[in-house]
């Protein structure tokens, strides 16, 4: 296992670099920063080169990544263009984002795995059906839409929840927005969990605990579920990284100062500093998410060891 986890390390690393190389050349293409420093009025040239001299503009832009990669090893992700420090943005960006997620992968862990046990085991009855149609419609609906459904009747209509998400971000507010961030992932997990547990229970281990006399329950837990989590962990796992940085539409909706947020005004004001420390640190959370992943595969499934 030790080597595995090793090996698997070394391997990320040239993941890293190439990620963050092509994040940093494609944000480099969006537009001058220069120019959205000055608004609507073109930058006078010594102005312009002289922010640029400032942040670094000026170089060759192998060598801003080069410099750029040896700050970040360092703890430093640069300086926004508004003199704050990347850092701090972060300090306050991603505790919210990580508790947005957290409501998130609760939702899909508690309602899509009992949903998908639950359709899996009447294969072919009206509560599968039911379900089908309803993730089928989940799939289906745009995350915004959804949002500003629920954000509609909710919070202005019936005056369930606050429409706006306050500055503390607590958990308890945060549960809305974080079943509409979850939705279509959990409508896969509740998909793909129902076709995992129908399948496997087909299986000969399965019958063979059946005809041991075992408990109904036992079979499903210890047995069936299981094995039929594997795919479901992988789905999960992956998805992650993509709720944190998928979480644009549903900050701006609710007006969550996260990730999302930060990415959105980073984007807007092509501050290319922020938008690239931010998807940096994304796309750590990307690696690391997919090496627990990998490790709890062993975990879920006996028969699987790493060398």
């Amino acid at each position: 296992m030790g080597r595995y986890v090793i090996r698997r390390l070394l391997q990320m690393i040239p993941v890293f670099i190439g990620a963050t190389l092509l994040i940093f050349l494609m944000v480099n293409v969006m537009g001058d920063p220069v120019a959205g420093l000055c608004g609507d009025r073109q930058c006078d040239p010594a102005t312009a080169a002289q922010l640029k001299k400032e942040f670094g503009l000026d170089r060759p832009v192998w060598q801003q990544y080069l410099t750029y990669m040896g700050n970040v090893f360092t703890g430093d992700f640069g300086t926004a263009f508004n003199g704050q420090p990347v850092t701090e943005l972060m300090a306050t960006a991603f505790p919210v984002t990580i508790r947005l997620t957290i409501v998130a992968i609760l939702f899909e862990i508690v309602i899509g795995i009992t949903l998908g046990v639950v359709t899996g085991l009447r294969r072919g009855r009206p509560v599968d059906t039911g379900v089908l149609l309803v993730t089928l419609v989940v799939i289906s609906v745009p995350t915004f839409v959804t949002g500003l459904l629920l954000q509609l009747l909710l919070g202005v209509e019936w005056g369930w929840i606050k429409p706006s998400v306050s500055s503390a971000a607590t958990f308890d507010e945060l549960i809305v927005p974080g079943l509409v961030l979850a939705s279509v992932s959990l409508a896969y997990v509740t998909r793909l969990t129902r076709t995992s547990i129908a399948e496997n229970k087909r299986s000969d281990y399965v019958r063979t605990a059946i005809a041991k006399g075992l408990p109904r329950h036992r079979v499903i837990t210890r047995h069936l579920l299981r094995n039929s989590l594997i795919p479901v962990v992988t789905f999960i796992g992956t998805d992650i990284g993509a709720l944190m940085g998928g979480a644009i539409v549903t900050e701006r909706i609710f007006n969550i100062h996260g990730v999302g947020f930060q990415l959105y005004q980073g984007i807007l004001r092509q501050n290319t500093q922020t938008v690239v420390g931010f998807v940096t640190v994304l796309v750590l959370v990307f690696l690391v998410a997919n090496l627990l992943v990998d490790l709890l595969y062993a975990v879920l499934d006996p028969r699987i060891r790493y060398a």
